[in-house]
């Protein structure tokens, strides 16, 4: 891997909101979103203060990178901050129909993966394409790892590394083009490999590090460590612990929703919403400057600052961990200040 000197990931941290937009929702998972709802989505979070924007070529297949584009384009360059990311090629495709991949109206290309260097730096130009853009904030490696993959993963990780998919990055950032380089995973350990091979800026990691589960918590002290920027996706579990009977995705195992079930009744004793919490938690990390929050409409937007804006009372993060409801070892909010008190 070239180590030749690149920007450090404080470039774009010092811009990071703590509250950020991913716009795979904006796109249409699950549940059509119209070019309306979408701008006032993006213009709500942009008069609560958000300044993180997050997306991808798949999402919507190619739709959320249109509509995120279309709303930044009026905005100074350096008023936000914008991830999106590579390893599908977005392939023009008539036979896309709804409902292909969770996406309600998808557009009428489909994905093929390709994690080697030309697929890097192909997908990149795409992007900036759809964009309306000449430079990419954080650039990370979306869905590399078994969990997405399975059996194919080897030849995948082999097209990252040995066909040049993290040369492409790193290539790209020291051109100037991208700022930060990362994965966008949904599992740490994948992200561990990674930087052991790789000179990374950053993580996006996705459902590991919430109020539900904290199983990455050694990944993220290593992260604290070695100056890697966390940002948390996923901070509901795909939507479970704001009120849907999801999980990863998919349905709710019945262990893990006695979890979510305990976490709910312990918020509400203390008269906090459990939203909140999920919200608040993950920023105690010393590795985490973001929580990034999936929001399709103006209404969702205001809940999600106002959950973000909550006071809790530390009395709140004691209890949830004298009762073994989160790691005994992870940081709670207000930690800092009992140090220095």
């Amino acid at each position: 891997m070239n180590s030749a000197p690149h920007l450090s990931a404080a470039s774009t941290d010092a811009r990071l909101t703590q509250l950020g937009l991913g716009a795979a929702a904006l796109a249409g998972l699950y549940d059509a979103v119209d070019d309306a709802t979408a701008a006032a989505t993006l213009q709500a979070a942009w008069d609560a203060g958000v300044r993180y924007f997050d997306t991808a070529p798949f999402y919507g297949y190619t739709r959320s990178e249109r509509r995120v584009g279309e709303f930044l384009a009026d905005r100074p360059r350096d008023s936000f901050v914008l991830s999106t990311k590579v390893g599908r090629l977005m392939v023009p495709d008539a036979n896309v129909k709804p409902g292909s991949d969770g996406w309600a109206a998808p557009l009428p290309f489909r994905p093929v993966y390709d994690y080697s260097y030309g697929g890097v730096r192909r997908s990149f130009e795409d992007s900036l394409q759809r964009l309306g853009l000449t430079q990419i904030d954080k650039l990370l490696v979306h869905d590399i790892g078994s969990l997405t993959h399975g059996d194919h993963h080897e030849f995948h990780w082999r097209a990252l590394t040995d066909g040049g998919g993290l040369r492409a990055l790193e290539e790209l950032r020291n051109e100037g083009a991208v700022r930060e380089i990362g994965l966008g995973v949904n599992e740490w350990e994948i992200a561990q490999v990674a930087l052991n091979v790789a000179p990374l800026d950053c993580v996006l990691l996705a459902g590991r590090y919430t109020l539900l589960e904290q199983g990455s918590l050694d990944f993220l002290n290593h992260c604290a460590a070695t100056g890697v920027n966390v940002i948390v996706g996923g901070p509901f579990n795909s939507g479970l612990l704001a009120g849907q009977a999801k999980y990863n995705y998919g349905a709710v195992p019945p262990e893990v929703m006695r979890h979510a079930q305990a976490l709910e009744m312990t918020c509400a004793e203390f008269g906090v919403p459990l939203q909140a919490a999920a919200l608040q938690f993950p920023l105690a990390h010393p590795a985490v400057s973001c929580v990034l929050a999936g929001m399709r409409s103006p209404e969702q937007v205001a809940a999600n600052a106002g959950w973000m804006a909550s006071a809790i009372p530390r009395e709140l993060w004691l209890a949830l961990r004298e009762r073994g409801l989160i790691h005994i070892a992870a940081p709670l909010p207000g930690d800092a200040a009992e140090e220095d008190s």
